[in-house]
């Protein structure tokens, strides 16, 4: 048998995901609480594989990974959550012997959170329409040496909710920092430091210019769609992930609201 785990994190006291000896990140913690639970002894032999690296300070809420365990019951959410700080496993499904959590993906889809205090957000909907289809985003990524830098972007939306504006982008793959320089391309053109016939310039690569890639705090990778994967609600583990994030919620939604005072106190 073997399972995927979907899971959501803060990825602010992490360094990024990708295990690294030395210093906190995501895939670091899980692994050893597989281990620790006995869900798996060796990641080699359980086959373990991880839908996608995020950098320090990126977030997610729908992160995939794979393996065959070694005991199943250990291996579920709600086994795995208590030992967890800031990372919640919600969800878990049974799949092929041959699934991979990277290579099996259909599409991925991530967002950035964008603020919005003096932009224009009509612009920035306008401008983003060119991004659809398929692009080559060399201008928009960092280079790795023998990957194609084309993708084909499936769908993006750009929503306004209160000072934030939330931009989506699913595609079939993505390259190195590509939303977080697509998200800097759409602020210049809202703050009309920019057009969409440069973007559109930049998207032909018929002009180059270097992006800078926006904080990595606002970005998260939202989902990952495989065929024929079928995803079991761990009810407690969602119920007791819930509990905790609401708490957490309300103690950052306090330092915001006392920031915003003293804001608002200085500023008179």
């Amino acid at each position: 048998m073997r399972i995927a785990l979907k899971f959501a994190y803060l990825g602010t006291e992490y360094h990024g995901f990708q295990k690294n000896p030395g210093v906190p990140t995501i895939e670091g913690k899980l692994l050893k609480v597989l281990k620790d639970s006995g869900a798996i002894r060796n990641p080699s032999r359980a086959r373990y594989s991880a839908a996608g690296r995020t950098d320090r300070g990126v977030h997610a809420i729908g992160q995939v990974i794979a393996f065959d365990p070694d005991n199943q019951e250990a291996s579920m959410p709600r086994a795995l959550n208590s030992a967890l700080s800031h990372i919640w496993v919600y969800a878990w499904a049974e799949v092929g012997a041959d699934f991979n959590a990277r290579r099996s993906a259909m599409e991925r889809e991530y967002r950035y959170m964008l603020w919005g205090q003096g932009l224009d957000i009509e612009k920035i909907r306008e401008a983003s329409t060119l991004i659809s289809g398929r692009h080559d985003f060399r201008n928009f990524a960092e280079m790795e040496t023998g990957k194609t830098t084309e993708c084909d972007v499936r769908a993006i939306s750009i929503e306004e909710q209160g000072n934030w504006i939330y931009i989506d982008i699913s595609a079939n793959r993505f390259v190195y920092h590509m939303v977080r320089k697509l998200s800097t391309a759409l602020k210049l053109i809202g703050k009309c430091e920019k057009d969409k016939e440069w973007l559109k310039k930049m998207l032909a690569c018929t002009l180059n210019e270097r992006i800078e890639p926006l904080s990595a705090h606002g970005l998260v990778f939202k989902n990952i769609s495989y065929p024929d994967v079928k995803w079991n609600i761990d009810t407690y583990a969602r119920d007791s992930a819930l509990l905790e994030m609401h708490e957490l919620f309300m103690r950052t939604d306090i330092t915001a609201r006392m920031l915003e005072a003293i804001c608002e106190a200085i500023d008179k």
